[in-house]
């Protein structure tokens, strides 16, 4: 047996330990405040960075590049795990969380500007991110390195996938959601491991977001309004 998974089986009975009373009022259903749905980078730790240790109060999807979007027979729709809790659990609020330097969106990047060549399962997903980015990638400023073009395709990206789900007539109209990105490569701040709001409700002006959300004031920033 690999000692990596035996080290997490010993990480697990810790956690087993000082956790189980805590599920006694959600052994039977789940309501979460909110869905988040994250990029699956192992340096993105999805509960960790919200502080988040309870049972029940977020419900947590992943994959690369922080997709919202599924392509069916029916064409594209919100993806099931992200629908779920929206549809099912009485959850109202929904995070996109893009990252610094993500791997899917500069894969995405070098397809689109160059030659690719990826397994069909992780070609599927930039498929679905291509058509998302390309007009982001015609738009970036002229002389930017290659950090600055991801970085800000990240920020793209977010908005991209906020834009489908405002759009969509599977997610209920009351449903609030916003678009922001983890940061831990010091280009926001030097707070590595913050979360820097981008987009509310499809909202991307940075004075416009500020002056409408005075609370969280400290925390709106973006690289780029295209």
């Amino acid at each position: 047996m690999h000692q990596g998974f035996v080290e997490l089986l010993g990480r697990n009975a810790d956690h087993a330990e000082s956790f189980g009373s805590r599920f006694d009022d959600v052994q039977d259903g789940q309501h979460p405040d909110v869905v988040s749905v994250c990029c699956s980078d192992s340096r993105v730790l999805h509960d960790h960075l919200w502080g988040n240790d309870e049972p029940g109060q977020m419900f947590t999807c992943s994959n690369i590049g922080n997709r919202v979007v599924q392509r069916t027979d029916a064409g594209e729709v919100v993806s099931g795990d992200v629908l779920y809790p929206l549809a099912h659990t009485g959850t109202d609020t929904a995070v996109v969380v893009g990252h610094t330097g993500c791997g899917a969106v500069t894969a995405t990047y070098d397809a689109l500007t160059g030659d690719l060549s990826e397994p069909p399962g992780i070609e599927h997903c930039i498929g679905l991110l291509k058509p998302r980015l390309e007009a982001g990638v015609e738009a970036l400023p002229q002389g930017i390195d290659r950090a600055g073009a991801i970085n800000r395709l990240v920020e793209y990206n977010v908005d991209r996938q906020v834009e489908f789900l405002l759009e969509s007539d599977d997610v209920p109209d009351a449903v609030d959601v916003a678009g922001v990105v983890y940061d831990f490569q010091d280009v926001y701040s030097d707070r590595r491991g913050e979360v820097h709001v981008i987009n509310v409700d499809g909202e991307t002006s940075v004075d416009a977001l500020r002056e409408d959300h005075p609370a969280i004031k400290s925390r709106i920033d973006r690289l780029w309004e295209y």
